[in-house]
């Protein structure tokens, strides 16, 4: 902490992956260490947008990322609403183009433990998302031993329906119900993988682990940017790419998931 912020920390409280500090002016700060580099991109990014709260990056260097402790407090039908109208007003600040990552930010990301490539597409939000999204996974899912390779050839065989076409949405890009805190004052969004994307996959992540009022989300973000027709019945195509990410991660039963989103 001296190295990044100039203060000494006073006590340490490991959390899993991260560690949550006092230091010596009393502020409580958490500290990731490891590839943090895209991750800081990304929330500075994302903060950029002023919509959705995101901790601030107090220091952050190859290595080691500082950010702002978020105060815990619980989810509510009023905070749920605001939500959903803040991440409409991300999703509406827009990115370059699909696959294009946060300014400053590298092209090798990561989503949780798993690498990500972040590469500008000048072509169809689809064409993007299957060769940068599903196939990488594709391939290290059936090296995981998660899917066989009839699985992979009844993905890659499947005809998608990605709805009318949308410009790039700027996306949190990892947005399950453990990124979402609560605090008194509302919803906090962390761990982001961001990336310019189409903004269903962030509303399909919320959907796939579960979100305290996710409905009242959906319908504030609806309200606030309506959503387009048959937007229900993407959610499988959508929820696709985390399943994957999950079968390369942990294997299982997610392997089996991804084929039944496609189905």
């Amino acid at each position: 902490m001296t190295r990044l912020l100039g203060r000494t920390v006073v006590s340490t409280r490991s959390l899993g992956p991260v560690d949550r500090c006092t230091l010596d002016d009393g502020r409580e700060v958490v500290v990731k260490r490891g590839d943090v580099a895209a991750e800081a991109a990304g929330l500075r990014w994302l903060a950029a947008a002023r919509a959705v709260r995101v901790p601030e990056v107090l220091g952050a260097d190859d290595t080691t990322l500082v950010t702002a402790a978020v105060p815990s407090g619980s989810a509510s039908h009023e905070a749920a609403e605001e939500f959903g109208r803040s991440l409409a007003a991300l999703h509406a600040a827009g990115a370059p183009a699909f696959g294009s990552p946060p300014p400053d930010g590298p092209a090798d990301a990561w989503i949780g433990d798993a690498p990500m490539r972040n590469d500008p597409h000048d072509g169809s939000w689809l064409d993007w998302y299957l060769a940068d999204r599903v196939q990488p996974y594709l391939r290290s899912a059936v090296d995981r031993g998660a899917l066989s390779q009839d699985d992979v050839a009844r993905i890659e065989s499947a005809s998608f329906d990605p709805g009318p076409d949308e410009p790039p949405a700027r996306l949190h890009g990892d947005l399950w119900s453990g990124n979402v805190l609560w605090s008194p004052d509302g919803a906090w969004v962390i761990d982001p993988a961001a990336h310019g994307g189409h903004r269903e996959t962030d509303l399909a992540m919320l959907a796939l682990f579960g979100l305290p009022h996710l409905e009242t989300v959906l319908a504030a973000y609806d309200e606030a940017a309506p959503l387009a027709d048959g937007w229900r019945d993407r959610v499988g195509l959508h929820q696709l790419f985390p399943l994957l990410v999950h079968a390369t991660l942990f294997g299982g039963g997610y392997g089996d998931a991804a084929v039944a989103a496609v189905r």
